[in-house]
């Protein structure tokens, strides 16, 4: 039997206020903090097969490339499923016309294929505070937090995988058709994330990278970093990322990498091309570019790159 990860899609909320929705949680008295963060729950904890698992991708990106505008949402006021559970959350609303629609839509997209499960309850979307509260604790809730609201806008849905009692992001996949580059020749499908998927991350293996450069590429960063993935046929064929320096003015840094199989073709100068016009839209530019990888690719590819760190394959 092939062995399972579990799984779940949510929309997961930002900073900063994801860390005042924490501190919501924090005063409720909430679990551990660092389990999950502040989310809004798509397709409940799902046991999905290894040999599945691409599956599941797909239905992320067919559903984020369904929905075309970001979901506009407002968070609150705070109500509670009691006394069937003992749950005070967030309730949800659109802050649009459009929003809670789009929503449902969105919920119905991702719960499909791997990702799809029985569900115990009708699906009313919500961001959890707090479980298992007392019911004068409840009533206290219901009565200081009454008033609260937040708007949100969402630009991207999530899977989330469960490790050691803790949620982290698996892969993402932000809304909008993906980029098409070369229709009627070797076409090129790019689509957009902040993560680096299974399937990216098993290219960057492929191309020689080592534990020490797989971390510096995936850490977590505030702003968070741009991930663009090229795909032929379904099949990822290169993989291109920038993130923003650490300070104000600090150069940003970006790495292509291109599958074995693939390179001499043109993938990594598409890429950079394309991460370059969405680094430019980010204001992260100002203060250079370091390029990680080979900097000859860098230097036939672009004039964008003038900086180099050798020490990751990748271009073309």
């Amino acid at each position: 039997m092939s062995p399972r990860r579990r799984l779940g899609v949510a929309l997961v909320v930002d900073p900063p206020l994801a860390l005042e929705i924490d501190g919501l949680r924090r005063a409720l008295g909430d679990g551990p903090l660092d389990a999950v963060v502040p989310h809004i729950t798509l397709v409940p904890p799902v046991n999905v097969r290894v040999d599945e698992l691409d599956q599941a991708l797909a239905v992320l990106r067919r559903a984020a490339q369904g929905q075309g505008r970001p979901l506009e949402l407002v968070l609150g006021p705070v109500a509670t499923f009691s006394p069937v559970t003992p749950v005070i959350y967030l309730a949800v609303r659109g802050a649009g016309d459009a929003g809670l629609d789009d929503l449902h839509r969105l919920h119905q997209g991702v719960m499909a294929g791997p990702l799809l499960r029985t569900e115990r309850w009708p699906w009313a979307p919500h961001v959890t505070l707090a479980d298992e509260s007392p019911p004068e604790r409840i009533d206290a809730a219901l009565v200081a937090l009454g008033s609260y609201r937040a708007e949100v806008a969402f630009d991207r849905v999530v899977i989330l995988e469960e490790v050691g009692r803790r949620w982290s992001v698996l892969a993402d996949a932000c809304f909008g058709p993906p980029a098409v580059v070369g229709r009627g020749g070797l076409e090129l499908e790019i689509s957009e994330g902040r993560a680096w998927g299974p399937d990216g991350l098993a290219l960057a293996r492929a191309a020689g990278l080592g534990d020490a450069e797989l971390d510096l590429l995936v850490a977590e960063r505030s702003p968070p970093a741009v991930v663009l993935t090229g795909r032929r046929g379904g099949e990822v064929v290169g993989v291109a990322t920038a993130w923003p320096g650490p300070l104000v003015g600090a150069p940003a840094h970006a790495c292509v990498l291109v599958g074995p199989d693939c390179r001499g073709q043109g993938v990594g100068r598409i890429l950079l091309s394309t991460l370059e016009a969405r680094v430019r839209a980010a204001g992260w530019a100002e203060g250079g570019v370091v390029g990680h990888g080979p900097p000859e690719f860098y230097a036939r590819a672009s004039a964008w790159v003038r900086d180099f760190e050798p020490t990751a394959q990748g271009g073309d």
